[in-house]
């Protein structure tokens, strides 16, 4: 196990008409800023909790925060922040409004010049302003991290961040706000924890993390159980608990702790949203199979680790075991209703070529053996044709 300095001081609040509660986690006096997406949360009873709780709290709205967030949209928000002197954040949605809301905390307090280049450049966030969450999406595990990914719409351009000054200082989760969620969003909720929990799991090491692996395959378990029930039945509360604080752990950093991380699917993936618009979920399981293969040999030891102890795969041969298990994985995405090739969404050579160029003029190492180089990116994105 690799040395490690842990750390995550994100309060969480979970169960049940839970939401009320953060009347007493925000400070007495604050003034708050609402950040949410498309107006979901008026339809499902969540924007009325949440208010009912703000009743004492001077406070002001911003929507209309994408599924992508957009750098240009996050700026507007900073601007009426500072418009409106606001002091608190409450971010009221999924990832995408959680991760957008990181970097409006980070944005409205970066002074030293063009925010864009936190992402950009890595520029350090020295400031942010407090916030917390109302969680409605059960996906990213932004409700208990340091990191986002923004786009920015004007150059097709999709990054993280990350910084220990936007963890958030309390998440609310309630599962029953869960419940309305369309079929396609519960998927693309359990296929982006499943790869989380990959990214951290699926890499060279074997034997040397027990417990980081034992706990990885726990919630892998638990996602690939509970994720087609939640498809048959929306409103099976346990089913829905499972998955949400599922999520959750799937990029909490416990089990990154003193292990290797791969992230390639991820930062592939990103490219083809922010090119095409894909769902950060479907470009995820267009690309990981390709990565398993193509890298099989290096994943060996993990690939039938997950095969055995996840989908309780047999076979004669190690061979026939990793096939196996990437078919696998490859089958329980397209269960949870999630294409797995890029002709299932009209991408061919041209899109390949694309993502080349844009590797290509990064220079990009990716994985956790820095092996993946933009010639590889085009053999595995080949495999998905």
């Amino acid at each position: 196990m690799n040395n490690f300095t842990f750390t995550n001081p994100v309060k969480i609040i979970f169960g049940k008409d839970t939401i009320k509660n953060i009347t007493s986690e925000i400070p007495a006096g604050s003034k708050v800023l609402i950040t949410y997406g498309g107006g979901s949360i008026k339809k499902n009873n969540v924007y009325e909790q949440v208010i009912n709780a703000l009743s004492s709290f001077e406070y002001t709205e911003f929507s209309g925060i994408e599924a992508n967030p957009h750098f240009e949209t996050c700026m507007k928000a900073v601007a009426l922040i500072k418009e409106k002197h606001i002091d608190y954040v409450l971010a009221v949605g999924g990832g995408s409004v959680i991760d957008a809301t990181k970097f409006i905390v980070a944005a409205a307090c970066f002074d030293d010049s063009d925010p864009w280049q936190i992402l950009s450049k890595g520029l350090e966030i020295k400031k942010a302003l407090p916030f917390g969450t109302v969680l409605t999406i059960s996906a990213t595990g932004s409700e208990m991290n340091d990191g986002g990914v923004i786009t920015k719409a004007a150059t097709q351009e999709k990054l993280a961040f990350s910084s220990p000054l936007v963890f958030p200082k309390f998440s609310v989760l309630d599962p029953t706000v869960t419940f309305s969620l369309p079929p396609r969003q519960i998927a693309n909720g359990v296929v982006d924890a499943f790869i989380h929990v990959i990214e951290q799991y699926l890499t060279y090491n074997e034997g040397d993390s027990l417990l980081q692996d034992l706990m990885s395959e726990a919630i892998l378990k638990t996602l690939v159980l509970e994720g087609p029930k939640a498809l048959e039945n929306p409103t099976d509360y346990d089913v829905r608990a499972n998955l949400m604080w599922a999520s959750t752990w799937a990029l909490n950093y416990w089990i990154s702790c003193g292990v290797p991380q791969d992230w390639a699917t991820h930062m592939i993936g990103h490219e083809l949203t922010a090119f095409y618009g894909l769902d950060h979920a479907q470009t995820l399981a267009i690309v990981l199979p390709g990565v398993m293969t193509r890298l099989k040999d290096q994943k060996a030891k993990k690939i039938k680790r997950l095969g055995k102890e996840v989908f309780g795969l047999q076979a004669t041969s190690d061979s026939e075991l990793i096939d196996k298990t990437i078919a696998a994985v490859e089958g329980f995405f397209e269960q949870m209703g999630n294409k797995t090739h890029l002709s299932d969404y009209g991408l061919g050579e041209d899109a390949i070529k694309k993502v080349e160029k844009r590797f290509i003029e990064r220079g990009w190492k990716l994985g956790e053996c820095k092996n993946i180089t933009s010639d590889v990116v085009v053999e595995i994105l080949r495999l998905r044709l």
